[in-house]
């Protein structure tokens, strides 16, 4: 069981809180990249509960820096990009993308005041359709090369769900209970044949030995494997990352009451064709509001359950803004829930210790094969390595699980595992 104490650690991710210090050691998709351009060139940001504004000078560098001026408090949204930064609309406070203040106008000439100013300002980085950022400790690691978002054998896209109004844990965990599925998506399309809703849906006819749960040098590995033969993999890239066939879903905290739950897929060619697809050319998709009214909250406001993604961000916001979990009863079938929130605290703790988390990488790291990562281990000089190289026989990188049919966007999400 977890305490009301253990909650609070699991769910609050604000600046100086153990879990959101954890958080801020990872790279986080935090904007559409589309969204910023030349005609609009600022952006609100607000991530592991900090109020921030993505901004593109108009000499094409892109910046990450605190909301408010640290003049007098007016926000650095409504500010006037110049050629080396951003200037605040009340006095012109000019800041560069390292927060750095480079004028102060109303100074007399020669002052050396703005020397003495600095706006909060993190890394950025852009990526498979996102802005990318990282609130941690310098230096920085290297969004990690996971095989899926390193494959140029097909195109990659972006789909964005709807503004999920809960903590983010409680979407995340989703990532380790296998059998909701069977039960909550009965009648959905991730499930073969029309059949009747029951109570108990289809955890009567699934043909399907057990579930598993095992930790991996960067998460999770779930495993399901079938009596006809298939094995169903879907790793948890730790912290707040799954991957579901050839997609891979952000659970990004907003705050501690709001998530952005983003994807991002991958399409193959048929043939094994490599495609040159610049970040300009991946498609973004935005999905339609889950409820109505799309700002309501439970009681006040209805969900609709027509799809299987419909169907999870009802069960999440349902729980209430952040799930008390010290009244909850987890039977055996729930273990991933249970080692999700272990690694969640030790990890955190390794922070508090001074210590790295798992799942950090640096420059060099060779490409993680996510299906296999049970068979990889460190080198010497503390990189990722392959144990057995003839595993690559049984899934080729990115590919679909055994006995599955690789699953890109179609137009559509995967559902959420």
């Amino acid at each position: 069981m977890v305490t009301a104490e253990e909650n609070e650690f699991l769910t609050r991710i604000g600046p100086g809180t153990p879990m959101g210090e954890l958080m801020r050691r990872y790279w986080h998709p935090v904007a559409v990249a589309k969204e910023l351009t030349d005609e609009n060139p600022t952006r609100f940001v607000r991530v592991l509960g900090e109020d921030l504004v993505l901004f593109k000078d108009k000499s094409g560098n892109v910046g990450l820096v605190q909301d408010h001026c640290a003049h007098r408090g007016a926000s650095l949204l409504y500010g006037r990009v110049e050629e080396r930064g951003i200037a605040c609309a009340y006095h012109g406070w000019l800041y560069d993308t390292k927060g750095d203040c480079l004028e102060c106008p109303a100074e007399p000439a020669g002052s050396k005041f703005h020397l003495t100013v600095k706006a909060r300002a993190y890394p950025v980085q852009r990526f498979l359709g996102f802005y990318w950022a990282y609130l941690g400790p310098l230096p920085a690691p290297i969004i990690p090369p996971y095989d899926i978002w390193q494959r140029r054998d097909g195109y990659h896209g972006v789909i964005i769900y709807p503004l999920v109004d809960c903590n983010w844990l409680q979407s995340m965990e989703n990532a380790v209970d296998p059998s909701h599925l069977h039960i909550l998506h009965q009648g959905g399309a991730a499930m073969a044949g029309a059949m009747p809703g029951t109570t108990r849906g289809r955890i009567d006819t699934i043909d399907m030995d057990s579930f598993d749960f095992r930790e991996i040098p960067f998460g999770i590995l779930k495993s399901r494997p079938y009596k006809n033969g298939p094995l169903d993999r879907h790793p948890l890239m730790f912290p707040n990352n799954c991957r579901v066939g050839n997609s891979t879903q952000f659970r990004v905290p907003i705050d501690d009451t709001h998530t952005w739950h983003v994807y991002i897929i991958f399409e193959p060619t048929p043939d094994g064709r490599i495609v040159d697809q610049g970040e300009d050319e991946i498609p973004v998709e935005y999905m339609e509001p889950f409820k109505f009214p799309p700002d309501g909250l439970h009681p006040n406001a209805r969900y609709l359950n027509h799809q299987t993604l419909a169907q999870d961000h009802m069960t999440w916001e349902t729980q209430g803004l952040i799930y008390d979990r010290s009244g909850e009863r987890l039977p055996p079938a729930d273990r991933g829930l249970h080692l999700s929130r272990e690694l969640l605290m030790r990890e955190a703790r390794k922070v508090q210790n001074g210590l790295e988390p798992i799942g950090i990488f640096q420059a060099g790291t060779p490409t993680i094969d996510t299906y296999f990562a049970e068979s990889m281990d460190r080198d010497t000089g503390g990189r990722w390595k392959r144990k057995d190289e003839d595993r690559r026989d049984l899934v080729g990188i990115g590919a679909a699980p055994i006995g599955e049919p690789a699953r890109g966007s179609g137009g559509k999400a995967p559902s959420a595992p």
